[in-house]
């Protein structure tokens, strides 16, 4: 198995340029007193990429088993320790669809992403962060 590598530069004492394996760079950013937001904190980064992580494989299930998808979007609540350290304790996933007609394709493709696929939602769940799911079909 190939190592990954990336990198994590200081930019200023509260900001970093995030540069993954693949390339891809971001700022990570805990901005000071009126200090405008330039991209979000490491700890908002693991919130989003159990949402980017599932989400993908959502889209990619519900499109093989045919389904429908005019629109799609994931909601999370995620709840810290009072810390420190102020780990992820929960993380609620709630995913919003509209389009698709059947609901067990729908329940069956959360389960898969959540129990199979979602490397990050599972690496979370290992790790003794309480994740739950559920969803919403809009009209």
């Amino acid at each position: 198995m190939a190592t990954l590598k990336a990198t994590v530069e200081m930019l200023a004492p509260n900001k970093l340029l995030a540069t993954g394996y693949s390339g891809a760079t971001w700022t990570l950013h805990v901005p000071g007193k009126d200090e405008p937001r330039e991209g979000p904190s490491p700890f908002e980064t693991v919130v989003l990429a159990a949402g980017g992580c599932t989400a993908l494989d959502v889209i990619d299930i519900l499109r093989k088993e045919r389904e429908p998808l005019e629109s799609f979007r994931i909601e999370l609540e995620a709840v810290r320790a009072k810390g420190p350290p102020a780990v992820l304790e929960t993380l609620r996933i709630t995913y919003v669809l509209k389009g698709p007609r059947n609901e067990a394709s729908v329940t069956r493709a959360i389960e898969l992403s959540q129990e199979k696929y979602c490397s990050v939602s599972i690496m979370l769940k290992r790790a003794g962060v309480a994740v739950t799911t559920g969803y919403r079909i809009e009209t």
